[in-house]
């Protein structure tokens, strides 16, 4: 059995505007979100405070996207 030693290999760089497209949509969903909590709880005070929910629900969607692009750079 022989092998092709020229044949092109596939490139993992020809979806990378996809992959860009798609982690700025999941980011801006990220704010929306976070707007959306932020202003139920200033709407409802006795849920959280506003800035400390925000905080909270940023920095967990901050890490499910960074783990998001590591998983994709692989």
């Amino acid at each position: 059995m022989t092998t092709d030693t020229d044949a092109p290999r596939p490139q993992g760089g020809d979806h990378r505007e996809l992959r860009l497209v798609v982690l700025l949509l999941a980011l801006v969903v990220g704010l929306l979100i976070t707007a959306a909590t932020v202003y139920l709880a200033r709407v409802h005070p006795t849920l959280a405070e506003p800035l400390g929910v925000g905080a909270a629900v940023m920095s967990a969607l901050t890490a499910v996207a960074g783990l998001v692009a590591r998983i994709i750079r692989r």
